[in-house]
């Protein structure tokens, strides 16, 4: 029965382990199952975090009449959508088809061949307002099963063909990935070619203003999601020289302020809710996502850097700061990796209470506080906008709904102060609430974007005299890379999830690959340790053998028969982001970093190609490719690349420190220091070797640190002062 889930890797999945639902794990054995006794496949998706899905659970799969219909009549399949996004992806696409929208939980009915024939989201236990009971969908599915056979096979047909066009589209957008010549390898084309690059960027810069919320922040309405691969981008291009640039730093400035001061940022603890309700941030959806974190910590810290504004700038550091050890104290597991998510529900006298854990009343803020302070600090928060009464909110003990803690608005200075003088005791109160269920499933890409944004984060504390966060969230970021190594590396595969130290499941996606290559591609930036480096080198090339079939790029390695038949027999990747940046995108950025450091014209031409779909998305549709945008930005830069070296640890990382004062976010940063009194270490010329190209011959000379500014492996003059190597900078 449903116990075959009690040893699967997923939090969700093990949830359902109890329901009297006959569930199976999504594989080749329980389509078989459905084949052998004639029925169809209910496919049921969903994640540990999900508020509706723990509603539907309890409503429908753990109703015993519910579940000995199911088991009748069907083959049962339980989904979690982010230890499977191949299966989420194509069921998704079914559903949208079918329905004009999607969500979680998703309900798909398919045949024992994988194909899909009804789809929908959410089915009540009764029906309201229009919307059929899970009961009736299942009849209304049994009987068009049994009595119109023809009509299933016929809309199965149908919705394949659909999907397998998609792919198709999908294929036409990406396009070939070539790796030929350099696209800059003619200097007339090449220059034509950044030339109409810069304009699509700065058209895109031009259609978020247009989108932009310009009284809360942030783009559209509600619900309200952190665009955080737009983000990315928009600092990248208020880094250059283009005429939008100044555009997109007010369009980063508004929006990471706007994120900070509300309830999507926890303001007692840091970290941040998957997404608002509302359009003024004022009511979040509680669950709290590492997706969404690790790319929130990476722009906080750049943001920390090149915010133009000084009170910005410190509330960057604070966001950076909290997130960090948020997410360190919250999600790291035993062994260093990072666990996937904390859920939106608090299970309190027996029941799950969405936001339970964080939401208070005037009242609960008296008894924490003491009446006069918690009038003081009521004056600081926007309670009105953040009740939870029109959200489904309970009454707290003292009958009154609570409100979410956030300001919506910038504090003075003696403001600020009262919050943090008064944020410990509201803490240390909250912690004695019961705290939402952890989902402990580590997912590789997600865990290498954690190292990419702690090994930043770290830097960029370190650079503002908080030396010993800096330590801390370094090695967490060291951590969580030994474990991607120890635990999801196999040879040269690399597995997508872990649960309790040991790698389960299917072979990691394209995504994975390449956002655990760019996580060890940054921690290698910030230590110059170079086994980070060859890690990261290793996933690259594991990713071109394994998801490039000709010219074509594919998010997975290996296709389960049941999705190939769903969607058709070619698939492509994705080129477009969703909350996580594609796949696609993602490996254009190590493939742009890898050809920094090494100097291949073919990875750097590879890149060129994963980027072509910008010209026609960026300026329709910015939200989608917002990381492939902040990759094309690095790729006009040069990227710029710097190597330094020296026989004093100290002068090198002054070195590094005023290139990264000077440098902006696409400077590719190789370091070594060799070691004092190793003979001829500290004369001049080259005197270690590296395996990383970028330093070969890249010696430290006769100075105590001596910096090499690059572009194609061809290098300026050296320079062995800072001041030197800040002026380089700004010329280049």
């Amino acid at each position: 029965m449903a116990g075959r889930l009690r040893s699967e890797a997923s939090a969700y999945l093990r949830q359902h382990a109890g329901n009297p639902v006959d569930w199976w794990p999504f594989g080749d054995a329980a389509f078989d199952e459905a084949r052998r006794r004639g029925v169809p496949v209910f496919v049921s998706v969903g994640y540990a975090a999900c508020h509706w899905c723990h509603v539907m659970a309890h409503e429908s799969f753990e109703d015993p009449e519910t579940a000995d219909y199911l088991n009748e009549n069907f083959v049962s399949v339980k989904v979690d959508r982010e230890e499977r996004p191949d299966v989420d992806a194509v069921y998704m696409a079914a559903t949208q088809a079918m329905t004009g929208q999607g969500g979680w939980p998703m309900s798909v009915f398919t045949l024992p061949d994988g194909r899909t024939f009804y789809a929908g989201t959410y089915f009540p236990p009764r029906a309201v307002q229009g919307m059929p009971s899970f009961r009736d969908v299942l009849e209304a599915v049994s009987a068009a099963w049994r009595d119109r056979p023809d009509e299933v096979e016929q809309s199965a047909a149908q919705l394949a063909a659909h999907l397998a066009s998609g792919q198709q589209g999908n294929r036409r957008l990406l396009g070939p990935v070539r790796a030929g010549k350099s696209g800059g390898a003619d200097a007339s084309s090449g220059a034509d070619a950044a030339q109409e690059h810069a304009r699509t960027l700065s058209a895109a810069v031009e259609a978020l203003a247009a989108l932009e919320d310009r009284q809360f922040g942030g783009f559209g309405g509600a619900p309200k999601f952190p665009p955080s691969t737009v983000l990315r981008f928009l600092l990248a291009h208020a880094a250059g020289g283009a005429s939008t640039a100044a555009d997109a730093a007010s369009l980063a400035d508004r929006t990471l302020g706007a994120m900070a001061r509300s309830a999507l940022y926890d303001q007692l603890e840091g970290g941040f809710a998957r997404y608002t309700v509302d359009r003024r941030w004022a009511v979040p959806h509680f669950e709290k996502m590492l997706y969404d974190n690790v790319q929130l910590l990476a722009l906080y810290a750049q943001w920390a850097r090149s915010a133009r504004d000084a009170d910005d700038r410190r509330l960057a550091l604070r966001v950076t700061l909290e997130t960090a050890d948020w997410m360190i104290n919250r999600l790291q597991v035993a062994g260093g990796g990072f666990a996937s998510s904390l859920d939106a529900d608090t299970v309190m006298d027996g029941h799950r209470v969405e936001g339970g854990t964080y939401v208070w009343t005037r009242g609960e803020l008296a008894e924490v506080l003491g009446a006069e302070a918690a009038g003081a600090v009521a004056g600081l928060l926007d309670l009105d906008a953040g009740n939870m009464a029109a959200h489904g909110g309970k009454p707290g003990p003292d009958g009154n709904i609570g409100s979410t803690l956030h300001f919506g608005r910038r504090l003075s200075p003696e403001e600020e102060e009262l919050w943090l003088r008064s944020r410990p005791a509201l803490l240390a109160a909250r912690n004695r609430r019961p705290q939402p269920e952890r989902d402990d499933k580590v997912v590789a890409g997600w865990n290498g974007l954690a190292v990419a944004a702690l090994a930043r984060a770290a830097v960029v504390l370190a650079d503002a005299g908080e030396e010993a966060a800096a330590e801390r969230v370094l090695s967490a970021a060291r951590d969580a890379a030994a474990y991607l190594l120890r635990v999801h590396t196999t040879g040269s595969t690399l597995l997508r999830v872990s649960h309790d130290g040991r790698g389960q499941g299917i072979e990691g996606l394209l995504e994975d690959y390449a956002a655990a290559a760019e996580g060890f591609f940054a921690l290698y930036a910030a230590t110059g340790d170079e086994q980070w480096y060859a890690a990261a080198e290793s996933l690259v090339q594991a990713a071109e053998s394994r998801f490039l079939l000709g010219d074509t790029l594919q998010d997975t390695a290996i296709r389960p028969n049941q999705l190939a038949n769903a969607q058709g027999a070619q698939a492509a990747a994705d080129p477009l982001d969703g909350p996580t940046p594609s796949g696609a995108a993602l490996f254009a950025g190590v493939l742009l970093t890898y050809s920094a450091y090494s100097g291949s014209l073919r990875h750097r031409a590879m890149a060129e190609s994963l980027l072509a779909h910008v010209e026609v998305v960026a300026p329709r549709a910015p939200q989608a490719a917002g990381w492939a945008m902040s990759v094309l930005e690095f790729l006009l830069g040069g990227p710029r690349e710097l190597a330094v070296t020296g026989t004093d640890a100290a002068a090198v990382e002054e070195m590094l420190r005023a290139a990264r004062d000077a440098g902006g976010p696409g400077l590719v940063v190789a370091s070594q220091v060799a070691a004092q009194g190793s003979g001829d270490a500290a004369q001049p010329g080259p005197a270690f070797a590296s395996r990383v190209p970028l330093l070969e011959g890249r010696g430290p000379g006769s100075e105590p640190a001596t910096a090499y500014l690059c572009r194609g492996m061809v290098c300026r003059r050296p320079v062995s002062t800072p001041a030197e190597l800040a002026e380089l900078l700004r010329e280049d």
